[in-house]
């Protein structure tokens, strides 16, 4: 092959794998996920600032999980109406002025109506960006969810990574500041390239209300079960592997770092896994993987064991909730905004709720016990797995 074949060719996959409504989908999630990454970082400043206990922190960040609840449903039906590129436009226009609201409020009043639409808009765009992912998805015929996802995981590695030093560095103002301008640049950049869809008309009365049938919400128990664990490790691994097995606080920090590390590297492989051998098997295999992390994890002897544990688990569940909002968003005779409207809500409201049910069981029972008899809830979406056949987008074709 001449040089200038080769460029050719090269193009051509460029433009095959990797089309511009690929790359501005991928950029969307990789910002939504620096926020939520930055956030984390900024939330002892913020408890400090509205002088909240732990139990009052920890009532303030259920006003997160109560504007996603609330902003995530009518993201559904804006969806419906409008399609997936006008909505995620919105809602990404407003969800970059909230850290700036969060970095200012002054009470707790306004940091609760803050910390609402934060976690709101957050939810918006998480499904806004979600559908337009499966639009991209049916347009190239093949699978691009997990590495979706896993631009998020980068994302919020790159937010908490640079937010406690930007933090001290230029200070609260000037950390939301700096973020906010490089996140309305990024948008600017991305805008032109979102990939355009339209409602169908047909569609739009079923849209608006939620699926009298059942699929839909299988599929959503399927995204809450795989996220409970998820939300599990996230809040308390650290916190274990800390009071419980004994490691230091940076060890007991890694817990987290080999799950996201495993979890990201692993959404990037998902796409080209689950083309290979179809959503099912590749469902399966990924929910038995995480069954086995989890109870290596929970009845690890000592630290270094349960962070192969861990390890496990991001290697397990990285591409199941990405594989059920895939098959949410392709159901036949659905209307796309409410079925993955249903499974995204399902899915989030088990990371955002259920770490604070485990805590409060974990202070009778201890982790370790917890841990162990998370994978119950995996049983069950191995027996639900068979719907995920719905997530091969190219049977569709």
């Amino acid at each position: 092959m001449t040089p200038s074949e080769n460029a050719v060719s090269g193009k051509s996959f460029a433009r095959t794998y990797f089309p511009s409504t690929r790359l501005a989908v991928s950029g969307l999630f990789l910002l939504n996920g620096t926020f939520a990454g930055a956030w984390a970082t900024k939330i002892p400043e913020f408890a400090t600032r509205l002088g909240l206990s732990e139990s009052g922190l920890g009532l303030m960040i259920m006003f997160f999980g109560v504007g996603s609840l609330v902003l995530m449903p009518i993201a559904g039906i804006l969806i419906a109406h409008f399609g997936t590129t006008r909505t995620v436009k919105g809602a990404t226009l407003l969800f970059l002025t909230t850290m700036l609201l969060l970095s200012i409020a002054p009470n707790i009043a306004v940091g609760a109506v803050a910390i609402f639409f934060f976690g709101g808009l957050m939810g918006g765009m998480d499904v806004a960006m979600n559908g337009n992912a499966v639009e991209v998805e049916k347009s190239m015929r093949r699978a691009i969810m997990s590495s979706c996802h896993a631009f998020w995981s980068l994302g919020a590695f790159i937010g908490a990574a640079t937010g406690g030093f930007l933090i001290e560095t230029l200070g609260v103002m000037g950390h939301a500041g700096l973020l906010t301008a490089v996140g309305a640049v990024a948008l600017l950049v991305i805008w032109p390239f979102v990939l355009h869809d339209a409602p169908h008309p047909s569609e739009e009365r079923q849209k608006v209300r939620l699926p009298m049938t059942l699929l839909p919400w299988l599929i959503g128990i399927m995204a809450l079960f795989s996220m409970v664990p998820e939300g599990a490790i996230l809040d308390w691994g650290a916190l274990y592997m800390r009071d419980e097995l004994g490691a230091s606080l940076a060890l007991s920090g890694f817990a987290f770092g080999a799950f996201s590390l495993t979890m990201a590297v692993m959404r990037f492989a998902g796409d080209h896994v689950r083309d290979r051998f179809g959503a099912v098997k590749t469902l399966r295999f990924c929910t038995v993987t995480a069954m086995v992390g989890m109870v290596i994890a929970g009845q690890a002897p000592n630290a270094y064991v349960a962070m192969i544990g861990f390890a496990l688990c991001g290697v397990g569940i990285s591409n199941m909730v990405p594989i059920a909002f895939s098959a949410a968003g392709n159901l036949p005779g659905f209307a796309q905004g409410v079925a993955l409207s249903v499974a995204t809500v399902m899915g989030y409201s088990g990371s955002l709720f259920a770490p604070s049910v485990i805590g409060f069981i974990a202070e009778h029972t201890g982790f370790a016990i917890i841990f162990t008899l998370l994978p119950v809830l995996f049983i069950v979406v191995l027996l639900l797995s068979r719907h995920a056949v719905h997530a091969d987008v190219r049977e569709h074709h």
